[in-house]
């Protein structure tokens, strides 16, 4: 594995213009946001706070700025939002749209400000799970994609692929219990957590993999080491900082 003093001529961000899902945000000229946005997707247990966190502090030893975001971080909502999902009683359409405006108040007030001063911003977790979760809480595909045209298409997305069985075991070697909404115990699928917990996350499994055929993100193993997961996504963030396109991680 390289060092960060061999690489630090590598990784000097190449310009790509940047361009929105849809409408985007007002005012908002894209040219300006010279950062890269990296995207790092998988279901609660997958290993993605761990390899961001291997990331970030590769990416600073080679001189790069880095700034985190991810569900639930806005200043603006996040508290209200973790408060009301305590009662477990949110509708569906209400739950979308607090995470909704979650998102959107870091776009517009973390994301694009990095962007265009030049950071490398490494989220975890992006429109890709939000949209999933409504789509498999029934909300109309088109409707939900509307809601995000808010969004930045990110520099690279890798969604780190685990079985639900793997990830149940991992849930419960960190915190020795189940959690309510990512069990889908709010859909009915069953009155059994275990079982609602392996249904539910086999939709969400399910339509991540439809939704790659659209969104084109890279699919990465998850059940391989850390070390080895962390090696191919290095790999490809080396890539996109060198303004070559991101391939197939093996």
């Amino acid at each position: 594995m390289p060092t960060p003093s061999s690489i630090q001529e590598v990784l000097v961000p190449v310009p790509v213009p940047k361009k929105f899902y849809g409408p985007g945000i007002p005012g908002i000229n894209v040219k300006e946001l010279t950062g890269k946005l990296i995207v790092i997707e998988g279901a609660d247990g997958s290993g993605r706070s761990t390899q961001i966190r291997r990331l970030v502090k590769w990416l600073e030893a080679a001189g790069h700025g880095t700034v985190q975001v991810g569900l639930k971080r806005s200043s603006l909502i996040s508290e209200e939002l973790e408060r009301a999902k305590e009662g477990n009683i949110l509708c569906h359409t209400t739950l979308s749209l607090f995470y909704a405006t979650d998102f959107a108040d870091q776009t517009e007030n973390i994301i694009i400000p990095a962007l265009r001063a030049g950071f490398m911003v490494l989220a975890d977790r992006y429109i890709y799970t939000l949209m999933v979760r409504d789509i498999v809480r029934g909300q109309e595909e088109q409707w939900v994609k509307n809601l995000y045209g808010i969004a930045l298409v990110p520099d690279a997305v890798f969604y780190l692929n685990v079985p639900p069985e793997q990830l149940i075991r991992r849930s419960f070697a960190k915190n020795h219990a189940l959690d309510y909404w990512e069990s889908g115990m709010d859909i009915g699928l069953s009155l059994d957590m275990f079982d609602s917990f392996l249904k539910y996350q086999n939709l969400i499994r399910e339509h991540f993999m439809r939704l790659q055929k659209e969104f084109r993100f890279q699919i990465v193993d998850g059940t391989r080491s850390e070390d080895d997961v962390y090696a191919a996504l290095e790999d490809q963030v080396t890539n996109v900082l060198a303004g070559k396109p991101v391939v197939n991680v093996p």
